[in-house]
């Protein structure tokens, strides 16, 4: 019996890495990057969601988002999961139109992130600048330790 090796598929281009500071550059090029209180504007005033993407450990360290905020805490690991409306993991807010503005601790994570969701056709996905540290610095509501 011999075996008959598959036929070779077309060439991939050769992958390109300048490094994860030209990463979050060409990430953030494709975002309108809020501030902590323009977010929270956007959450009262005009519908948006607000998604904390920080692990466990590092919420209950730092303090989260006031919790009559409308926010949802999705980890990292899953999030475009979550917010793909084609997938079967969607949560129900997830949506192609909803303003989903993402938030890291300091505002690097949460700028890959926001760029991955609009990768997956949530054109208005976006995040804050300074992430969490800058949200309790500008006086917005929260609540834990670090209320």
């Amino acid at each position: 019996m011999s075996v008959v090796a598959p036929a070779p598929g077309p060439a991939l281009p050769p992958v390109r890495y300048d490094g994860v500071d030209a990463l979050l550059e060409a990430a953030r090029s494709r975002l309108d990057r809020i501030s902590a209180r323009a977010a929270f504007q956007e959450l009262v005033g005009a519908g948006a969601l607000l998604v904390d993407i920080r692990p466990a450990a590092q919420r209950a360290r730092e303090g989260e988002v006031a919790r009559w905020l409308p926010a949802l805490v999705v980890e990292r690991n899953v999030l475009e999961w979550r917010f793909d409306p084609r997938s079967d993991a969607r949560l129900p807010e997830a949506s192609y139109d909803r303003r989903v503005i993402v938030l890291c601790q300091e505002g690097y994570t949460s700028s890959l992130a926001a760029d991955a969701l609009r990768s997956i056709g949530v054109e208005r996905a976006t995040d804050v600048v300074g992430g969490f540290a800058a949200w309790r610095a500008a006086g917005m509501p929260v609540s834990g330790v670090a209320a």
